[in-house]
């Protein structure tokens, strides 16, 4: 097939909500962007489904309407279970949306749709090849090869997961690294317990410092799983081992109700969360999302994460304007530092804690005993990661801290 030749202001490698999320901002400043991806959309993304405040922020931002989403659900709180089996609800605020769960397969797809109507040259079904900088110094230009496809370029936003294509390119990534967390995840049909509309969370003790989970969906449907730090106390087969008793737990059962069928297979992925040593750029290159490991550490989200750094990559290509790299990267890295490093070391000394069975007990009486304000507000502060990061980034502390509406208000 004959190779095409295009260029554009920026290359986007990685069409999932981070490169969505830097193509809709940069097109609507005025740049042209192409998108490259090896998959063809839509397509499914092994995940939890789940989508936090930040998130929820983020994509009202963006201007993504959950009606494009079909099986969009919004969730209204949390019932808790401690390693001892105490079971508490934890209910959101009303004013807004604070969490929601969407499918990837389809979230995905209308975000990627998002930034084909804001102007973006969406090529998905193209590979990334190779990166040749030789020309960024004389001519400010960076050469992104493609399955059937060369493009000339100002910039590159990455935004092509954990084990990124282009981090390799610039010789920048760890081959060793297999990421923090490791999740495991399936849907269930015919649910007729609490879970068909409710969203659980079980510490049971031979997961923490992970969980599992049971995130609803329309139709009776539901997506099941856990997470487990990757500590090294335990191997890939004995992680793989915990799903199949997972399902046969009494108080899982319980909450998905008789008769729960298991769809398909289940899927497992690695997450990264070392947003706070992985160099964040190389050159006119910028990584995003995965490709920065820019998931929480405590709870392995990483949706929200993905499209705030995927904004504030366009963001500082914008302001930097398209010869200025170093202004480019300094501006990103900042800026990535100011929402998102602060907030990773809260949660690394927050999950310390709830590694163990007595601090994961602990909390959940805390919770059960601390009324209707403390239940609603800790549900905040599991959602939202605003009211974790103050405590080491002062600069974001506002009056609306505590009373700030959630996403999608009117």
């Amino acid at each position: 097939m004959t190779q095409e030749n295009l260029s554009a202001d920026v290359v986007i490698v990685g069409g999932g909500p981070a490169g969505s999320a830097a193509a809709i901002e940069l097109c609507r400043s005025g740049r042209s962007v192409v998108i490259i991806d090896k998959a063809v959309f839509p397509r499914d993304k092994c995940c939890g489904d789940g989508l936090t405040t930040l998130a929820l922020r983020e994509l009202e931002q963006l201007g993504l309407d959950p009606g494009r989403v079909d099986n969009w659900f919004d969730v209204n709180g949390a019932v808790l279970r401690s390693p001892s089996g105490r079971q508490v609800t934890v209910p959101l605020p009303t004013d807004g949306r604070y969490a929601a769960v969407a499918p990837r397969l389809e979230l995905d797809s209308a975000l990627l749709d998002l930034a084909r109507d804001a102007g973006a040259d969406v090529r998905d079904g193209h590979g990334f090849r190779a990166l040749d900088t030789s020309r960024s110094e004389s001519d400010d230009v960076v050469t992104v090869e493609a399955d059937d496809l060369t493009i000339d370029t100002r910039y590159v936003i990455a935004a092509d997961g954990m084990w990124s294509p282009v981090r390799k390119a610039t010789g920048s990534n760890d081959p060793g690294y297999l990421g923090e967390w490791h999740g495991f995840r399936q849907y269930a049909s015919d649910v007729t317990g609490t879970a068909a509309h409710e969203l659980h969370v079980w510490f049971d003790p031979d997961l923490l410092p992970g969980y599992a989970w049971s995130f609803p969906l329309p139709g009776n449907r539901a997506n099941i799983g856990f997470g487990v730090l990757r500590d090294g106390s335990r191997t890939g087969k004995e992680i793989k081992a915990i799903w199949p008793d997972l399902l046969a737990r009494p108080h899982i059962v319980e909450a998905l109700g008789d008769g729960f069928t298991m769809e398909d297979r289940h899927t497992a992925w690695p997450i990264p969360a070392r947003i706070d040593s992985l160099p964040l750029t190389s050159g006119r290159v910028l990584f995003v999302g995965d490709a920065a490991a820019a998931t929480d550490v405590m709870t392995g989200e990483g949706i929200g994460q993905a499209l705030l750094t995927g904004r504030i990559a366009a963001e500082a290509l914008v302001a930097a304007g398209a010869s200025r790299p170093d202004d480019a990267t300094r501006i990103y890295t900042r800026e990535v530092q100011h929402h998102l490093v602060a907030d990773h070391r809260m949660s690394l000394a927050l999950g310390s804690v709830l590694a163990k069975p007595w601090g994961a007990r602990g909390a959940i009486r805390v919770i059960e005993a601390s009324g209707s304000w403390g239940r609603r507000n800790f549900a905040r502060w599991m959602f939202e990661d605003e009211p974790r990061a103050v405590a080491l980034t002062p600069s974001r502390w506002h009056r609306r801290l505590l009373t700030r509406p959630g996403a999608y208000r009117s």
